[in-house]
């Protein structure tokens, strides 16, 4: 099976010598594993960072069966923020988690823009507040609404945070999320209670019931906001 596309690196792990297996995100075919054969080279490693936007070139025998890419660079991401521990560990901590989530070779055009839109902001301020909706409507792409615009009411200010009950778990919301508008200004501890929510969200309707573990990067992501 033949093909070629642009797509994003999502992970990468030593193969053999000089080789690496790499996880891709492709618009038209979905999360794509293969092997990269001189991935360790000078050349090559310097560029298959995660987040990258990559072209490839995929050959298979059996679409059962890791194919091979032929790997050129088309947009340099990550070596942009290895500088800005925050960002950095959002790109990391967003790759691996469509890494452990997105089915295999199943396409998602939604996620896939949502995804790209989010690399296009990352450079603005409130960067990080793009970041939580992406993981929002991630939730929502893979099938789980959370519905959280029935909650809201004008009453709400933007310092208030609500206790909401979605399905047996309770969460503490901050009322921006409810009412999907972005605030000018934004503290680090709302910041750490959005994050907060997400994550659990994701860790309890996903990772914990599929024995799934959950990325460090993530984690780490939430300390930067004290």
């Amino acid at each position: 099976m033949n093909w070629e596309d642009e797509c994003y690196l999502l992970s990468k792990r030593k193969f053999r010598e000089n080789g690496n297996i790499i996880n891709v995100f492709s618009q038209s075919k979905g999360k794509v594993s293969g092997i990269v054969y001189g991935g360790n080279s000078r050349k090559i490693r310097n560029y298959l960072q995660i987040s990258n936007k990559l072209f490839v070139v995929h050959n298979s025998k059996n679409e059962n069966k890791n194919g091979y890419f032929k790997t050129e660079l088309i947009k340099a991401i990550s070596p942009i923020y290895f500088n800005d521990k925050k960002r950095i560990t959002a790109l990391v901590s967003i790759c691996s988690i469509l890494n452990v989530l997105l089915p295999d070779s199943q396409p998602n055009k939604n996620i896939y823009k949502s995804f790209e839109e989010f690399l296009r902001s990352i450079n603005l301020e409130n960067w990080i507040i793009l970041y939580i909706y992406f993981e929002l409507n991630l939730i929502k792409d893979l099938g789980y609404d959370t519905n959280l615009s029935k909650y809201y009411s004008k009453e709400f200010n933007g310092s208030e945070t609500r206790k909401i009950k979605i399905d047996t778990f309770t969460y503490e919301v901050p009322e921006y999320l409810i009412s999907r508008k972005i605030p000018e200004k934004i503290s680090n501890h709302s910041i750490r209670k959005s994050l907060y929510f997400t994550r659990n969200i994701v860790q309890n309707r996903f990772f914990l019931p599929n024995n799934l573990s959950f990325p460090q990067s993530r984690i780490l992501l939430e300390s930067y906001f004290n």
